[in-house]
């Protein structure tokens, strides 16, 4: 299974005359490289995008700096040329835009079942990393990390070892600004 085929965006089966005409000689090189990774690969380096892309989106808005941060991650942790992530992470963006609702439990299901315990508790340390980019982990955040927490089989003390990296940013802990209360 391809990458693409995995983010439901296929390209060769596209129906109509001008089907893959908007796509750039770059972007076919970028997703052909991704075609080359091993499936197993392609498919954890998929997953890891979509989960930190859903919790970028928990808030229902995905920031400027949490797609940097999210793009700076896939890019070191999944080895990948810069183009590659930013790609990557914008598809999983699209993805988790438009299949959230049906698509959050499978794909980090999915996950779960290719990574080992040590990079699932790394990617808890990216969601919260992403959550933070703004400076600030909302409560909603914070639960839906929780939530994939839960989802990757992580226990609490891994979930709270994460948290407690970040937990300058959490807005629950945070002391509101004089005369704003």
């Amino acid at each position: 299974m391809s990458i693409r085929r995995f983010l439901g965006l296929v390209v060769g089966e596209q129906s109509g005359p001008k089907a893959g005409a908007s796509e750039t000689e770059t972007v076919r090189k970028i997703v052909d490289a991704l075609d080359r990774l091993p499936e197993v690969e392609a498919r954890r380096v998929a997953g890891f995008a979509y989960v930190l892309s859903r919790v970028a989106r928990a808030d229902l808005e995905i920031s400027v700096e949490e797609t940097r941060t999210m793009e700076r991650i896939v890019r070191e942790l999944g080895t990948l040329s810069e183009e590659q992530a930013i790609l990557v992470v914008q598809m999983a963006k699209t993805q988790s835009l438009l299949f959230a609702g049906t698509e959050n439990f499978l794909v980090t299901r999915e996950y779960s079942r290719l990574a080992s315990h040590e990079e699932k508790q790394r990617l808890l340390e990216c969601l919260f990393a992403v959550s933070a980019a703004d400076e600030s982990i909302s409560a909603v955040e914070d639960q839906e990390i929780r939530r994939i927490a839960n989802e990757l089989g992580l226990g609490h003390s891994d979930f709270i070892a994460a948290r407690t990296g970040f937990r300058q940013y959490l807005a629950v802990l945070k002391v509101p600004p004089p005369g704003t209360e």
